[in-house]
């Protein structure tokens, strides 16, 4: 006896939808549309300042990094179970300011609750409930190590996890980013994702995965997908701003990143001169065609060498004390 109700979902082979309508980005080259993954890296290796980026970038459409363009801009939701309140929201500020734009008008939700666990049911259901009302295109979690407490090295323990978040994803049609540590004497050779803690399914689990290492003064990003190739690894460094801010930024390599400084540098100072009265960030970065992180760095620089000096929201060249 048989039941039709019982039956799987089957599709005709060439009905099924065509590779440039499956991919998707949600981050242009850097995170897929609806994707589920891992941002990896050792301790201190700046994962969460990653994670961030991508969560502004997301929420107010501007480019991660100053390079990779959101194709998909909507609510973002953070779960940041390490770091207060206070920290996260200076930090998110601090991000906003360095696009020029402000947190007030980001659509970003931050889960306040102590404690997470999305290995026990209860947590699962109100977690799955809070993101079916919210929304968002991206659900950040961080770090993975506080969202459970099953044996890591488990893979069964962990696949259980894992497709809870996969389920969740698939159902509310949401990118999920789960920060999670590398082992500490995880080996420099074979791919990134090995070096990671505990099961080896958290590397097989990702759609699109990030994954940070302290190179010599650099941070080395590397990026992986299932169904698209992945740009060249890049060189990132936490960049602070004479306002305490703190961003990431993408370095050049071979020195090049230096000499264009300099040039734009004396740019800026040039255009200030001639400007005669003090110019914003987006008044600059329009007359000189230049990324806002680019400027940022630059402006920064020149102010704590008082090639510049800033009047509210605004710089100008220091003005020539007169002699009586």
């Amino acid at each position: 006896m048989s039941d039709d109700g019982a039956l799987l979902p089957v599709v005709r082979a060439d009905k099924l939808a065509d590779a440039s309508e499956a991919q998707r980005w949600l981050v242009t080259s850097l995170w897929a549309r609806a994707a589920v993954g891992i941002l990896g890296g050792a301790p201190k290796c700046c994962k969460s300042w990653l994670a961030l980026d991508l969560a502004v970038s997301v929420a107010s459409r501007t480019p991660c990094l100053g390079r990779f363009a959101v194709e998909d801009p909507g609510a973002v939701m953070l779960y940041m179970a390490e770091d207060s309140a206070a920290v996260v929201k200076t930090r998110l500020q601090g991000l906003c300011w360095h696009r020029g734009i402000g947190l007030d008008g980001v659509p970003i939700d931050v889960i306040t609750a102590p404690s997470v666990r999305i290995d026990r049911e209860g947590d699962q259901e109100r977690l799955a409930r809070t993101v079916r009302r919210g929304a968002p295109r991206l659900l950040v979690l961080d770090p993975f190590v506080r969202l459970h407490r099953v044996d890591e090295n488990d893979a069964g323990q962990v696949s259980a996890v894992l497709g809870y978040l996969r389920a969740l994803q698939r159902d509310l049609d949401v990118a999920v980013l789960v920060v999670h540590h590398a082992r500490k004497n995880g080996g420099a050779g074979g791919q990134a994702g090995q070096s990671l803690r505990g099961s080896g399914d958290l590397h097989a689990w990702g759609d699109s995965n990030l994954y940070l290492r302290r190179q010599r003064d650099a941070l080395m990003l590397t990026i992986e997908h299932r169904a698209a190739a992945a740009p060249d690894p890049l060189a990132l460094g936490l960049v602070a701003t004479a306002g305490g801010d703190a961003h990431l930024a993408i370095l050049d390599p071979g020195g090049d990143h230096a000499r264009d400084a300099a040039g734009l540098e004396q740019t800026i100072v040039s255009t200030l001169a001639a400007a005669g009265e003090p110019l914003g960030r987006t008044a600059l970065r329009d007359k000189m065609r230049v990324r806002n992180e680019r400027l940022g760095e630059a402006l920064t620089h020149l102010a704590n060498r008082g090639a510049i000096v800033r009047v509210g929201d605004r710089w100008r060249v220091p003005v020539p004390a007169t002699t009586p």
